[in-house]
């Protein structure tokens, strides 16, 4: 990969990132993409290298095979995006902050020329994506700071792969690369839903794909399992998200629904305690419920699933991949009130 001087990179997203408006956070971006192209170095150089650990050497293979299966089998870019890989010190390479008001489920916006206007705000580092979170507390604002493993950059440059996800398991590996991947076939500057949705349907259609070409039969039942536990926690998210919704969509008094916001995430708490012990004692969600619940949890993770639904039917009625981003496409171009409405329509039901 071609490397560029810091002070180049940075003129470069300043000019792109709407002249440098924001100084401070402009200039952590550049860094930490500067930091990221600075120690990725080509697979290959890795496997060569004597000093480069075995099992880092098998994590790098493998992630090798999934990026020649995400060309050849899912129509994925083939391009220099996670033909290199790069090292942190870090357990995450980001740390995004979601807000919303008090007394809504509609995440704040923050808006930059190339991504367009998305529902987080992204740091390298996590004091100061906390600090930020602090400022908008003062605010009254719900927030959420969360660690984020991956990121695209939407093809305008060469995503390495990361040590901050390169262990997962081989399923969860290749469901991160079809995800990151997918977001430089279609995406909509301004529309978070839709791009992470989108998303979304490629990397589980993909992992399925993938794990009955490469997988055996503990690796599918594995994934089904997870897969299931995923569902039963977004349902759960959903029905409480309903009941926020409409308490906040109605006539009472806001100090009334501050008292019943909290017996709603009370409640949230309590249901996930069951599900907890209907899943065996697995714990694999403690992490996120262990956090101060807030509206701004809920929103962060209706970004990922609101037009789920709707992706996976019409890659159903599709039959292939192509013809799947094709018609996705063709949707990124409508007018997001139209773009919206075609996707609501194409929701399945409920029973």
């Amino acid at each position: 990969m071609a490397r560029m001087p810091a002070a180049a990179v940075l003129g470069m997203l300043c000019l792109l990132l709407a002249g440098c408006t924001q100084l401070r956070y402009y200039t952590q971006a550049a860094r930490g993409q500067y930091s990221l192209w600075s120690s990725a170095r080509p697979i290959d150089a890795w496997l060569s290298d004597p000093i480069t650990e075995p099992r880092l050497k098998a994590r790098l293979h493998k992630a090798q095979q999934i990026r020649r299966f995400a060309v050849t089998e899912l129509g994925l870019p083939d391009n220099g995006s996670y033909k290199t890989y790069a090292a942190v010190q870090r357990p995450f390479v980001l740390w995004n902050v979601v807000a919303t008001p008090e007394l809504s489920l509609q995440p704040l916006q923050w808006c930059f020329p190339i991504a367009g206007c998305v529902t987080y705000r992204g740091y390298y580092d996590r004091s100061e994506a906390q600090a930020y979170a602090d400022t908008l507390r003062a605010q009254h604002y719900d927030v959420q700071v969360g660690g984020v493993p991956a990121y695209s950059t939407l093809g305008w440059f060469d995503d390495p792969l990361l040590s901050t996800f390169i262990n997962y398991n081989d399923a969860e590996l290749a469901r991160m690369i079809f995800h990151e991947l997918a977001h430089q076939v279609v995406y909509v500057p301004g529309d978070s839903a839709f791009n992470e949705s989108f998303a979304v349907a490629v990397e589980e259609a993909g992992v399925q794909r993938w794990l009955a070409h490469d997988g055996n039969a503990a690796m599918q039942a594995a994934y089904l399992q997870y897969t299931g536990r995923r569902h039963d926690f977004l349902t759960l998210l959903r029905k409480y998200r309903a009941q926020l919704a409409a308490l906040y969509a109605s006539d009472a008094p806001d100090a009334d629904k501050r008292v019943r916001k909290a017996l709603v995430f009370a409640a949230l708490q309590d249901e996930y305690k069951i599900l907890k012990q209907q899943w065996g004692g697995y714990g694999g969600y403690d992490r996120w419920f262990e956090q101060p619940l807030s509206n701004a949890h809920l929103a962060s993770v209706a970004t990922y699933d609101q037009f789920l639904p709707a992706f996976k039917k019409l890659l159903e009625e599709k039959k292939n991949f192509r013809a799947f981003y094709a018609a996705v496409h063709t949707l990124s171009l409508l007018d997001p009130p139209e773009r919206r409405r075609r996707l609501q329509h194409s929701l399945p039901r409920d029973p």
